[in-house]
Parts: structure tokens; sequence; C-alpha cells
């Protein structure tokens, strides 16, 4: 696992935008694994910048969900898929056809889980998948206690994560009770997975996940077993990392066309 430690939300925004870039640049037709929330907005802003400034050609991307509500009916503005349209694919003047997604309208919940894990492994595999934690160090609604090798399936949220995905509904009450997520074992299937981290909130979550054991109670320390894993934390984020200052150190010391 490589932790980067960067000034602010913008300056982690850039580095990952700028490798998700180089990737297309080497292979037009990636498959990016993206996630909702305002921290990866920084990421999607950057990278339409490098499009929009002719730095990288996005014309064959594909992109991909890495969780939905159970229930939302299509088109809702806060179903998952709604807003990664709105705030990713729209933006890289991509069509609605390069992206893909699981169906939270589905009769059969289960099949359409165990049918987007398939998709996704012929579609080739996720190369770069883009998480956050949550402040119980949960990566895409794979909550406290979920199994490790957990593949796509249906979650019941935490009464935390519901009052904290509240600001996107008019009430709690609106917040559905269900998600579709990529399951642990799924999100460590991805050739490259980045984690995005800023802000004190996640200070204690970031540290648990890159330094403390490897428990199913912090879901994202799961990522201390992936072969290609990269923490891009902001300066807050970061204030509870033991090494710090060896992570500083080594990235400091990394050659530039190593990237991320």
């Amino acid at each position: 696992m490589e932790v980067v430690i960067v000034p602010d939300a913008a300056s982690g925004g850039e580095l990952i935008a700028e490798a998700m870039a180089e990737l297309l640049r080497h292979k037009p037709d990636a498959l990016l694994g993206v996630a909702t929330g305002s921290t990866p907005l920084p990421v999607y802003e950057a990278l339409t910048a490098k499009v929009r400034a002719g730095e990288v050609s996005v014309s064959a991307a594909r992109i991909c969900q890495l969780d939905e509500y159970v229930g939302l009916p299509h088109g809702h503005p806060e179903s998952y898929r709604s807003v990664v349209l709105r705030e990713f694919v729209a933006p890289l003047g991509l069509p609605e056809s390069s992206f893909m997604g699981p169906d939270g309208t589905a009769e059969d919940v289960a099949a359409a889980c165990a049918a987007y894990d398939r998709a996704l492994a012929e579609a080739g595999g996720v190369d770069l998948q883009l998480l956050g934690i949550g402040g119980d160090g949960h990566i895409g609604f794979n909550e406290p206690s979920s199994s490790l090798a957990s593949r796509t399936r249906i979650k019941t949220l935490t009464e935390r994560t519901r009052r904290d995905n509240a600001r996107f509904f008019d009430s709690l009450e609106e917040v559905p009770h269900h998600v579709i997520t990529q399951g642990i074992g799924t999100i460590l299937d991805a050739r490259h997975v980045v984690l995005l981290a800023t802000g004190g909130a996640k200070a204690d979550a970031v540290a648990l996940a890159v330094e403390g054991p490897l428990s199913a109670l912090v879901p994202a320390s799961a990522l201390q077993l992936h072969p290609h894993a990269t923490v891009v934390v902001d300066e807050a984020a970061a204030s509870r990392l033991k090494l710090a200052d060896y992570f500083r150190a080594t990235y400091a010391s990394k050659p530039d066309w190593q990237g991320i």
C-alpha cells in the first residue's frame, strides 16, 4: 500500500485525475470505477479539465458504478446512477452507453447483484477503482463486519450511514435502508485501487485502515491485501498516521515516471 499525503483536496484530485489520464493514454478503453459523495468531486473536476484542454481523450473510456440504492426509481436524482451520470459521465462528454451499474429496481435483487458481478468480469475487470472511506472505515457500502471476501450483494445501511446521507434527501425517512454494493472481494479484483480521504473527520478511519490490523470491523483495511493500492490523503486526514513522515519521505523520493 502506498500512502500519499497532499496539501489539500484539490491537489489530491489533480494527482488521481492524472493517474486516470495516464491510464487512458495507454489503454483508451479502460474501465474506471467511480464513487459518489463529495470527496471524489475534485477528481472528476480535474479529469474533466484535462479532457477539455485536450490533454487526454476519454472517447473510448468505460465507467462503472460502485454501489446503488435499492428501490429508488430510474431517474431519481439521488440514485447513484443519476449522480454518476450527472457529475462525471456527462461533463466528460461520454454517452450513457459508456456506463454500467447494478439494477437497484430489480424484483430479484440477489440475481441483479450476481449479474453485475459477472458483468464486471466479462468487461475485462476494473482497471482503476476510486474509493472514499466512511468515518467508520467502510468502503462502498461494506459496513463494519462485512466479509473481506464478499462479492456484490445487498446490504442494510447502518443508521449512522443513513444519517450521513440524509443531506442529499429532503428527510431521513427518504433515505433507503438497503443498497447494492460491490463486495470487498469484488473491489479487490480491480487492478489499481485508489482511496481518497480528506478532512479531519476521516483521520481515525484512515489510520485504522492503513496502520491498524486487518479487520472486518474496518473494511478499508482490506486494501492492505491489494498489490496496487494507493491511499491519497490531505494533511487533516493524515493527522493520526504514526508513519506520516515516512510516507512523505518515500513519496518525495519516488521517480516521477512511476506515478501512483
